[in-house]
């Protein structure tokens, strides 16, 4: 039997399936292998390339099996997708992934340590939290609407508001809605209160990390965005360039060229859609409150006079993308006057 050197593992909950491949990608073999089997089947193994797709415990396993001296890639399941033959199943699925991952022009996907994985949770969280706290005003607003009650949108308009008006009508309420509504408001107050408490855990670990406060530096990204780009690409080794970080979050215009005709749409709207939103937030913040003193406001009050605004949000956005990739890439610090010398 001709030495292992690729293996394809398709990842599940309790069996995976496994397909090992010579150097010249000829098939060895194809089989099951329960979750508790893994680790010890490919620890027979001689040192070889091993490929998965980036889903859900593929950061772990790939750590997991890289500790075993083996060279493990992760691939985005869409550029997998190509290269199934036949039918989808697992035995197929396996295969796909052993023939992609030896392909040169393959695009992988860094492997997050632990550390890394632990903060974009927390961001994960806090954001399903900040969902929640959403539904969960509008459906207290769309209560009291019901019997006339009005009140202002927004989470701080509504805290003043029950602070200061809610009394004024609690009196003309049934008293089943009353105890509803205040049963609706601990709720709400206990989501704030862990949403609160994440803001402080990120918070704490984006201060003992030094590339997340020289982030912070840039105008436009705030505490949240640059720990969430530094747990999302770490030291931002896997791009060669800012545009083509740029381009991994989606933030460059999708194209539909032919024939030497070449046509631009939207933004892709590709990669992290997470980083995409906070960094679309921060260049909207930037443009509410443009600074006279700040050397990109000459740049934007010239786009901003030929182009619509959403279309300047995405453009600062982009810019900060790039700098954002420049300050984790060389390890330097932010220079205002940098900026314009680059432009």
């Amino acid at each position: 039997m001709n030495t292992v050197a690729v293996v394809g593992i398709d990842l599940a909950k309790q069996v995976f399936q496994i397909h090992f491949a010579d150097e010249f990608g000829n098939k060895l073999l194809n089989k099951q292998v329960r979750r508790s089997k893994l680790l010890s089947a490919l620890n027979q193994l001689p040192p070889c390339l091993v490929g998965m797709e980036a889903c859900g415990s593929s950061h772990y396993w790939a750590r997991e099996i890289r500790a075993l001296g083996h060279e493990v890639k992760l691939m985005a399941p869409q550029y997998v997708k190509a290269y199934v033959k036949t039918n989808k199943n697992d035995s197929a699925d396996a295969e796909a992934i052993a023939e992609a991952v030896t392909r040169p022009g393959m695009r992988f996907v860094d492997i997050k340590n632990a550390d890394q994985q632990s903060v974009l949770l927390l961001h994960r969280e806090r954001e399903g939290l900040t969902r929640e706290r959403t539904s969960l005003i509008n459906r207290i607003r769309g209560t009291l609407s019901e019997f006339g009650v009005i009140i202002p949108k927004g989470p701080n308009k509504l805290k003043v508001w029950f602070r200061d008006e809610y009394s004024r009508h609690e009196a003309a309420l049934p008293s089943i809605l009353q105890r509803h509504t205040q049963r609706l408001l601990q709720r709400l107050r206990s989501l704030e209160g862990s949403i609160a408490a994440l803001d402080e855990e990120i918070d704490a670990e984006s201060q003992s990390d030094e590339a997340c406060r020289r982030l912070e530096e840039v105008p436009g990204i705030g505490r949240l965005t640059a720990s969430a780009l530094r747990a999302s690409v770490g030291n931002a080794r896997s791009f060669k360039n800012g545009r083509e970080f740029a381009a991994w979050l989606g933030l460059v215009p999708r194209q539909y060229s032919s024939g030497g005709k070449q046509r631009l749409l939207g933004i892709s709207k590709r990669g992290d859609a997470y980083l995409r939103r906070m960094l679309i937030h921060g260049a909207r913040a930037v443009l509410r409150h443009m600074n006279p003193k700040r050397s990109v406001t000459p740049w934007l009050d010239s786009l901003s006079r030929r182009r619509h605004r959403n279309v300047v949000i995405v453009a600062l956005a982009n810019k900060l993308a790039r700098i954002a990739w420049a300050l984790l890439f060389h390890q330097r610090r932010y220079e205002e006057q940098y900026l314009v010398t680059a432009m």
